[in-house]
């Protein structure tokens, strides 16, 4: 552990875990994954920062752990039962993105347990904050697993009605070029959620086939994807939490002879494919790299987003009594 900066006073501390094959740094700011490392890969495979000045000001969600509600709500319109909570508009202050301009990515969680493999950290959202009712209590732990897997055990407990949904979102870029245009990307969904302008979904829960949007059978280059479609769309994997299944597949080669993969296992319902089009960072980020648009891509496993005015979609609603449960995981291989 070493001290990576301070807000407002408070420490921000930079936790190193690992094994012989993959190492990760990790924020106590965000619950962030600032930079991740195979040992036979010499470039990053997340975007990041080398200061953590440039993060309040610069990072586009880099690596945080995004909540209490990841993704988008309307209008920051939040009905429950009776009750309607009016919810920071943080986005083009019109729509709630990724629990508000507060959210659990840009605070500063405590340390609970910290070893050669792992990090646990807490972080307590208390009622009315950003909007939400209900005192949140969140527990992530992130650990480094045999063989170089990337994993999330995230938990959290409520006293009052709310939601809960939350979503890691690291930029991955495998092969360390200036685009994820290269790499290839395969999605275990026969569906996923068309959104309007806002990225807001439609309520349409729309079939792949015969889409830009269908990364099913065979792996994609997403040289194919990228630019002639914006892609931030909500996969959808399944209706609600499931036993840890595959839901994507994504690799790169670094080399003539050398290639990164990547499969994500998730217990979520969803996942939001992001491919990074609205990057353009003014600063240098990890290793001296400028990140322009589709620098990396984010593959955030999550429940559905504005789930709460369809109530088709794989819901995030959280009640006293209930604990909410997610584990990911990042399994990576060279070839």
């Amino acid at each position: 552990m070493e001290q990576f900066g301070t807000l407002d006073g408070a420490a921000i501390k930079r936790f190193r875990i690992g094994n012989e094959q993959l190492t990760a740094h990790i924020l106590n700011y965000g619950a962030i994954v600032q930079d991740l490392r195979l040992a036979s890969v010499s470039h990053p495979l997340v975007l990041g920062f080398d200061r953590f000045d440039d993060y309040p000001i610069h990072s586009q969600s880099f690596g945080i752990l995004a909540g209490r509600n990841a993704n988008r709500i309307k209008d920051g319109h939040l009905p429950l039962g009776a009750e309607v909570w009016q919810l920071d508009r943080n986005e083009n202050k019109v729509t709630h993105l990724h629990g508000g301009s507060l959210g659990t990515g840009s605070r500063v969680w405590d340390v609970v347990t910290h070893t050669d493999t792992s990090v646990h950290l807490h972080i307590l959202c208390g009622h009315g904050e950003m909007g939400y009712p209900g005192n949140l209590a969140i527990d992530c732990k992130i650990s480094i697993n045999d063989p170089a897997s990337l994993v999330f055990d995230i938990s959290a407990v409520t006293d009052a009605t709310t939601l809960c949904n939350l979503a890691h979102h690291s930029y991955f870029n495998l092969d360390g070029t200036a685009s994820v245009g290269n790499h290839r990307l395969q999605i275990n969904a026969d569906h996923y959620l068309p959104v309007d302008k806002q990225g807001i979904p439609t309520g349409q829960i729309a079939p792949v086939a015969g889409t830009e949007f269908d990364f099913r059978a065979a792996t994609k280059t997403l040289d194919a994807s990228i630019g002639a479609t914006i892609i931030d769309h909500n996969f959808c994997l399944h209706t609600k939490r499931q036993d840890l299944s595959l839901a994507a597949s994504l690799s790169a080669r670094i080399a003539d002879d050398g290639s990164v993969a990547m499969d994500v296992y998730t217990t979520e319902p969803g996942l939001q494919f992001y491919d990074g089009n609205k990057l353009d960072v003014p600063v240098k980020g990890l290793d001296g790299r400028q990140y322009g648009p589709h620098a990396g891509l984010c593959l955030e496993p999550q429940r559905w987003p504005d789930s709460v005015h369809h109530p088709s979609f794989a819901g995030a609603i959280l009640h006293p009594g209930e604990q909410y449960h997610q584990r990911s995981e990042y399994r990576l291989t060279t070839a």
